[in-house]
Formats: structure tokens, sequence, C-alpha cells
């Protein structure tokens, strides 16, 4: 496809003008991540943010910065991201999402696009991010055409071990054992929900916390699937949050199992307030680390 946008694109999205109010825009998203080497844009490489701001700055005819609600990694899906961007453009959302459907590779999708309010901020304005693991326990393996998506377990898995541990984890922790180390960064997490859904031969892990850290819900399920298999226990599971530094114990599951399906916003009124609570750095309480084992 040409680099030249096509004529149409300014009735799609608007064109900018210089000096114009500018309004922020909300982007629900999808992508599968295999061809991906992550959400985050890096030289010479292809990312979905790469991807999506490229086409975006084509079709607007003006250069686009996203902000995300969350930096997948390199292989891992999404069925809800969501991500903003400011504009001089007006806004005319359903010729956008059809512009950008023809522009776009097959692998990624704008699902929606609406104004939002201008204290609206994709990453710091949400109050939890919701993801899926899937695995089958079918002998032969993941289905042909869920292979992208799907990662194979053994058959046996003991599910009740699994949602034992799982509910060990929940609550107001420091996750520093299931977290890869960046400097500056805090470890302490909120996590609010993690359990299994079995349908037939596929097994379905959901887990909800207010953020998670780098590789967390990848290194959550293959602690407990640990546990499933019957090499841990539930109590070791447990005995993790004690840690203060990532666990060498903790296998980490493949990335294409997993899919950030959804992020939670307050209503419009609360978003400044909510901006600047994820702003602080979270810490656990004494109260807390002497009950909870945090």
């Amino acid at each position: 496809m040409s680099e030249r946008p096509h004529r149409d694109a300014d009735h799609a999205s608007g064109t900018a003008q210089v000096d114009a109010p500018r309004t922020r825009v909300r982007l629900d998203i999808s992508y599968d991540g295999t061809d991906f080497i992550g959400w985050a844009r890096q030289p010479g490489l292809r990312t979905v943010q790469g991807v999506l701001e490229d086409a975006l700055s084509k079709v607007f005819r003006e250069p686009i910065q996203l902000t995300v609600a969350g930096r997948t990694d390199s292989g891992v899906h999404a069925e809800g991201q969501v991500a903003h961007f400011d504009t001089a453009a007006e806004l005319d959302s359903g010729k956008l999402i059809h512009r950008m459907a023809r522009f776009l590779p097959k692998d990624v999708r704008i699902k929606d696009a609406r104004a939002a309010p201008p204290e609206f901020d994709a990453r710091f304005s949400a109050i939890r991010r919701h993801y899926a693991y899937r695995l089958t326990t079918a002998p032969y393996g993941a289905e042909p055409l869920l292979a992208r998506s799907v990662v194979a377990c053994r058959a046996d898995v003991d599910v009740e071990a699994m949602r034992t541990a799982s509910r060990m984890l929940l609550g107001l922790h420091d996750f520093a054992a299931f977290c890869r180390r960046r400097e500056g960064a805090t470890t302490v997490r909120q996590l609010q929900r993690f359990d299994w859904v079995r349908d037939d031969d596929l097994l379905i892990a959901y887990v909800s916390a207010d953020a998670f850290c780098w590789s967390m819900v990848r290194s959550l399920v293959g602690a407990v699937l640990a546990v499933g298999e019957g090499r841990r226990t539930p109590e070791w599971v447990g005995g993790l949050l004690h840690a203060t530094q990532r666990s060498s114990a903790v296998t980490v599951a493949p990335a294409n199992g997993l899919s950030l399906i959804g992020v939670d916003y307050p209503a419009d009124a609360e978003l400044a307030a909510r901006n600047a609570q994820t702003r602080e750095l979270r810490t656990i309480p004494a109260v807390g680390r002497n009950c909870c084992g945090g």
C-alpha cells in the first residue's frame, strides 16, 4: 500500500488545523501478538505500537503517539487493549474505524474509537486489568486453529489444587517472586481475581489486578500449574509471597496462552483522582505484612 494517504483520509478523521483545540481519543484494540515483538515501539522491529502509530499518523496527517493501558510482551495477545492519543483533527469515529480496518494488517484491529475527557489516561486512569490464560488438556494438544493462543498441558492436572493455590495469592502483596525486576518500580500489587474455569478440554485462568508488573501473569500461571501437575504444593505457592526478589523456582508460562481481555476505568468525574492515586508509589503497611505475609 502506498505511503500517501487516500483522498478520503480527511473524511475519516478530519483534517488537523494549526492551533486547533486538541481532542483526546480513546481506542479499543485487539491483536494477535504472535508476529509482534510486543506492544512497545522498538527501532527496526515489528511492534503493535509501531504499526498502529504509523497507520494513524498517515490517516491524521500528524504524528500520533499512543499511551497504552498495558504493554504486552512479545507473543502476548489482546482482546480488550485500550490506548489514547491527542489530535487537532476533528474525529469521526465511525469513518475512522472503517478506514483503519482497511489500513491495518489483519493481526491488529481498532474496534472502537471515541472522544474522551482530557483527564482520561489509558494507563494511569485504569482501575484494573483483566487477563485470560488458555490451556488445553486434550491428549492431542491445541486445535490447529487455536494453536496460536492456547497452550497444551497435561490431561491429569489437579484443577482443585490449582484453585486452592490461586486463592492464597489474592489480596495486596509484594509479588517480587513473580516479577522481573525494573529499577525504581514497585512490585506491590492487589490481585483481585485468580481462578480457573474448565470447559471440557479447555482450561482458562482468569487473572485481574489493579496493575501487573513485568511477566507477572505468566509467572503466576506457571507457579500454579506446577501445583496442578503435582510438582509443588499450594503452600509453596503461598510461601512465595515472602520473597523479596524474583524466584528462580517459578517457571514462566509460554506467552502465546496469554491475552489481555479488558481494562476497567472509573466514571469521568473520578479520572483525575484516579490518575493521582496510580502515580503514588505503593507499599504494604506494616500491619499488612504481619497478617498477610506480604
